[in-house]
């Protein structure tokens, strides 16, 4: 296991005022940016601001309901990485999660250990972390390389089809360079699916 990726943008939401000073206490010693709340509101208008890579959310609590944040979140932001806290672990709770297609479960009380190997699986994962430019190169290279595999070609039967080199090709779809304008409409083409779907699934 490596240390977890340091600097993510990092949200929580809880009733419990003591829980919340030891997730900000905790995710700050890790060193990301953590920022808490006690309100769905307030966790809600904080997204909208400055959208965080990762949100831990309490699914019991009092007042409000879990499921329905969940929910508004998945609604707003399809691809944001949630992660489930109850302290109250239910086949219910699991249910939630799953349904919703949040990343993983943590049940209360859990160790700043095991909260830390979430993160590290969810930035690894999601590519948290890393610049936009990174996240973006690996999101176009396995959207194109799923489109690929969707058709049953391989590198050579994409390259001819496009007119893109086969080690250019093959660089792309690694992650390690991202292609031309010129290259990528020429894929697309290619392929089928519009560049900007590829685009919007890189977070962009």
């Amino acid at each position: 296991m490596t240390d977890t990726n340091p600097g993510l943008r990092v949200a929580a939401l809880d009733d419990d005022p003591d829980f919340r000073e030891y997730l900000a206490g905790t995710l700050e010693s890790f060193g990301h940016d953590a920022a808490v709340f006690d309100t769905p509101a307030g966790l809600l208008a904080h997204c909208e601001a400055t959208l965080p890579e990762v949100v831990l959310l309490d699914i019991k609590m009092g007042e409000h309901r879990g499921e329905d944040v969940l929910a508004a979140l998945r609604g707003r932001w399809p691809k944001l990485c949630v992660v489930v806290v109850t302290g109250y672990p239910s086949l219910d709770s699991m249910r939630t999660t799953f349904k919703h297609e949040a990343f993983d479960y943590l049940a209360k009380p859990f160790s700043a250990e095991q909260l830390q190997t979430v993160l590290q699986q969810a930035a690894d994962r999601y590519g948290l972390g890393a610049s936009p430019q990174d996240r973006l190169r690996g999101e176009l290279g396995r959207q194109i390389r799923v489109a690929r595999t969707a058709r049953s070609w391989t590198l050579k039967e994409l390259s001819e089809a496009s007119g893109v080199s086969v080690s250019q090709l093959s660089s792309i779809e690694r992650g390690a360079h991202l292609p031309s304008l010129e290259s990528l409409l020429a894929v697309a083409e290619a392929l089928g699916p519009k560049p900007s779907a590829w685009l919007v699934a890189a977070g962009f």
